[in-house]
């Protein structure tokens, strides 16, 4: 193919891979009278520019840039570029940046509640995911956010992590006897892996791609989208969808900042942010079916459980529950629990 086919055939897929986003929505709702000042919001995101978390962003800026008339605009850091989860939520306490989407993982010290978000296989489906985050446990846990210098304003989607390694295939507990899997430095994580008979290593992510490409681990679980995006089925040929965990942002204002909005903007963004949080939702599981398949295509073999398959992995991680119940708070945990009946 001559180089200038070649180019535009590039062209061509990447118009192709954009359309396949769903679209956004219309803004609804009416105009939003302010206090005749200009406000600025930064919002500091860790993941990069092609995922469902900037997507919903983008969004919530057109949401909050059209109906404050431009009276508030918003500037999109991705990437971590103004620091990760935890930095960022420290600035949005001491003033310095005015929001930030952090996934619940590294928030668990502070709110022992989000550590729920690591039990396994908690989160059957999605439509118990949408259940919790748009229902009484979502508002209730975003009032427990509030709180330490930050607001909390909604939920948006990081979704089910899945397990890869370079082995064998994995459809049982019995077939992870013995192998290293990376994990993040995560209490109920680490119990997790160990209960299931693997052994669990703790390492940072930057580390990663080189140990599984070296045989430092055997194994990692991430979603899909970052499976793809760290490359890392290029040295893990084998994948289980397990749908092991499941992962939330939650939407993040410094409270030093939302004291000095008029009410009518605090609500603008607290509108936005449900809107943001319904559509990147949907971008992510969009994005999850089309990429799950792509790395099909390219020779990863997925192991797809069963029911039954996945019932012989909850009934291994009983003791999890157990260890964790009291810590967590079990009325929360049996709450979610009769959300999947």
């Amino acid at each position: 193919m001559k180089a200038g086919a070649l180019a535009l055939a590039l062209v061509g897929l990447s118009a192709q891979a954009a359309s396949d986003m769903p679209p956004m929505p219309e803004i609804t709702g009416g105009k939003v009278a302010g206090n005749g000042q200009d406000y600025t919001i930064r919002v500091s995101i860790g993941t990069t520019k092609g995922g469902a978390q900037y997507r919903g962003a983008e969004y919530f800026e057109k949401i909050v840039e059209s109906r404050s008339d431009g009276h508030v605009q918003v500037q999109l850091f991705d990437s971590a570029q103004l620091g990760d989860d935890l930095q960022a939520v420290s600035s949005l306490q001491s003033g310095t940046l005015e929001m930030t989407l952090p996934s619940t993982s590294p928030l668990v010290k502070m709110f022992p509640e989000f550590a729920v978000f690591d039990l396994p296989f908690l989160f059957p489906t999605t439509d118990v995911v949408d259940q919790v985050f748009d229902g009484d446990i979502g508002d209730q846990l975003l009032k427990v956010a509030s709180s330490k210098g930050l607001v909390a304003i909604g939920w948006s989607e990081n979704g089910y992590r899945q397990l890869t390694n370079s082995k064998h295939p994995v459809s049982s507990p019995a077939d992870l006897e013995g192998l290293k899997i990376r994990t993040m430095q995560n209490p109920i994580h680490l119990d997790i892996w160990r209960t299931l008979g693997a052994n669990p290593t703790p390492m940072s992510f930057a580390e990663l791609f080189t140990a599984l490409e070296q045989g430092v681990v055997d194994g990692q679980e991430n979603p899909w989208i970052t499976i793809q995006s760290s490359k890392f089925n290029e040295v893990q040929p084998y994948a289980t969808e397990t749908n092991h965990v499941y992962t939330p942002f939650i939407t993040l204002v410094s409270k030093r900042y939302w004291d000095r909005l008029p009410e009518g903007y605090q609500q603008l963004l607290v509108d936005a942010a449900q809107d943001m949080s319904r559509y990147e939702r949907q971008v992510s599981r969009t994005l999850n079916d089309q990429i799950k398949q792509e790395l099909k295509d390219d020779g990863m073999q997925i192991t797809e459980l069963t029911p039954g398959q996945v019932a012989v992995f909850q009934k291994k991680l009983a003791p999890v529950y157990d260890h964790w119940r009291d810590q967590i708070g079990g009325q929360l945990i049996d709450d979610i629990r009769e959300l999947s009946q």
